[in-house]
């Protein structure tokens, strides 16, 4: 086990995610899969109850903790993309897995996770500085789902 890991709390589904996880990005996979040992006040002895994973590189544990808490955007999994083919994957398979869009990039999947899938052509027209970067970021802040062809316009002015 890492010495640090992002723990996530889902209801009941943390393999079901885990493996959504492991088939949309790279660099991820289940690690274990932890099984009750016996019953216990809200399930059976067998059902799940941590599943280790890894999502494109970053070691995570699952856990079915219930319905008492749930995701915001205080937390995300920002994934940066290399070209519009791999930024419309992502995306689409998030938002087409029962996920819905947001503003500026950002969407959740269907257990309330947020993810923000960036195009490092975003993010290297923001570093730039100037009136690039500020061309840049207004039209951002105009799109769901990042155009890169559109930033790329609006950086060059």
């Amino acid at each position: 086990m890492p010495k640090n890991t992002i723990c996530l709390w889902y209801d009941k589904d943390a393999e079901t995610a885990a493996k959504f996880y492991t088939e949309t990005f790279p660099d991820s996979r289940i690690t274990a899969v932890h099984r009750a040992p016996s019953d216990y006040p809200s399930g059976k002895a067998g059902d799940v109850l941590t599943v280790a994973f890894t999502v494109a590189g970053i070691p995570c544990l699952g856990i079915n903790g219930g319905p008492m808490f749930r995701h915001s955007e205080a937390f995300s999994f920002q994934i940066a993309t290399d070209d519009q083919q791999e930024t419309d994957r992502y995306w689409n398979a998030i938002v087409d897995n029962g996920g819905q869009e947001s503003q500026c990039g950002w969407c959740k999947d269907k257990w309330g996770i947020s993810l923000q899938i960036t195009p490092r052509a975003l993010t290297e027209a923001i570093a730039a500085g100037g009136d690039e970067a500020k061309r840049a970021f207004q039209a951002m802040m105009t799109m769901r789902k990042i155009n890169i062809a559109a930033i790329q316009t609006a950086r060059r002015g």
